[in-house]
């Protein structure tokens, strides 16, 4: 596929793909007029190379992680690792990554318990609606003077 179809397929602008070959972690092949050709995986690629970008990583930290990703997916043969340097950086993306991991759940059970609360509130409300209308109406029932409405003037 060309650029153009691997841009409509992951929502990445053309010019960020470009990007991302020329920072050495996208590798497309080049057809015989020059256009740059890419295969299915190219897709998954992207939406990896996004993903570990979200997360904090830099271009130079997923251009020496994405070897080993493959490697352990199989798709290579083993790499070599990265320095020491570039693992301690590394190491402290992974602890931040658990941090917002551990954040995002506890976010996630609370939003859940809220809106079990409010699904709870909202299943005994009709209930409680027709309680409160059924003690008026006998309230209203039971009352042997009734009032007049004062006329609007």
């Amino acid at each position: 596929m060309r650029i153009g179809d691997l841009a409509a397929k992951t929502g990445v602008a053309q010019r960020l793909l470009r990007y991302y070959e020329k920072a050495g972690i996208l590798h497309p092949s080049r057809s015989a007029n020059g256009y740059r050709a890419y295969g299915e995986p190219a897709v998954d690629r992207v939406l990896q190379i996004r993903e570990l970008l979200e997360v904090g990583l830099t271009t130079e930290m997923i251009r020496d992680v994405l070897p080993c990703l493959e490697t352990a997916k199989g798709e290579t043969e083993a790499q070599a690792c990265p320095s020491a340097k570039d693992l301690d950086g590394l190491r402290r993306q992974l602890s931040s990554i658990e941090r917002r991991i551990d954040v995002l759940q506890r976010n996630r059970q609370a939003i859940k318990a809220y809106l079990r609360a409010c699904d709870d509130a909202a299943e005994a409300t009709p209930a409680a609606v027709v309680r409160t209308l059924s003690r008026l109406r006998s309230d209203n029932d039971a009352d042997p003077s009734p009032r007049q409405a004062e006329p609007v003037r």
